[in-house]
């Protein structure tokens, strides 16, 4: 069944009671770092056990900053009296303190390409964030270089561990997505091209649920989006969302 999404909140709306036993993922549906954690909730079932609260970022309510995370960034989760933030720490978080199917392996081996895979992302889109405004076909092709290599590694199953479906993919396809709309709409750069790990990998994670109803992003506001942010020369440096 696909869940009915919360409206977002804009910066009038009231706030949540905080504390009040319920644990909630304070989200963005257009916030990839959002996204990570979402396809983890959703993965392992936890639509009931943790609620969404999405947050309207070119508007947010004053409380989120004063009351609820003071760093004022998506995602955060409220669980057991605290706020915790970083997606990536967020998604190693729900997976082991909640129900639901195991996302991290239990072999040793896939364990430390885990850690790997996971302590590479922010440089993964680092480089693909920096293509827009060099050579994205030299700076981009890097990056996808260096997942499909990654998914030549386990020759088991298509996903990053091979045949488990795990928090590497989960750290890696939101930015993906998005890179593939942008790179393919505003400079004509065929991801997938000449990467056939890359393309099964895309085509297997559009076949799992948790992570199709996490797809919300609209292409042209998307590429709109990000030629504002990261393509017109600004004095200051863009900040993360």
């Amino acid at each position: 069944t696909v869940e009915s999404l919360p409206p977002t909140l804009e910066a009038n709306a009231e706030q949540p009671p905080l504390f009040d036993g319920t644990t909630r993922l304070y989200t963005s549906y257009a916030c990839p770092f959002a996204q990570r954690v979402w396809i983890t909730r959703n993965y392992k079932g936890l639509q009931d056990e943790i609620k969404l609260v999405p947050l309207n970022l070119q508007n947010r309510p004053a409380w989120y900053k004063e009351k609820v995370y003071p760093v004022n960034k998506v995602p955060s989760l409220e669980h057991n009296g605290k706020i915790i933030g970083e997606s990536l720490n967020l998604i190693k978080y729900v997976d082991s303190n909640f129900e639901g199917p195991s996302l991290v392996p239990n072999d040793p081996d896939k364990k430390r390409t885990l850690e790997e895979l996971l302590s590479y992302a922010d440089k993964f889109m680092e480089m693909l964030f920096a293509s827009f405004k060099g050579d994205p076909e030299k700076e981009a092709g890097a990056a996808f270089n260096y997942l499909e290599d990654a998914l030549k590694k386990y020759d088991d199953g298509p996903f990053l561990l091979g045949r488990d479906f795990s928090l590497a993919d989960i750290a890696y396809i939101p930015f993906v997505e998005r890179f593939q709309i942008f790179l393919s709409e505003v400079f004509k750069y065929d991801t997938i091209a000449g990467r056939p790990k890359l393309a099964a990998w895309i085509e297997e994670l559009n076949k799992i649920d948790a992570y199709k109803q996490t797809k919300t992003v609209d292409p042209k506001q998307l590429v709109e989006y990000y030629k504002q942010r990261f393509m017109v020369p600004k004095l200051s440096t863009p900040l993360r969302l």
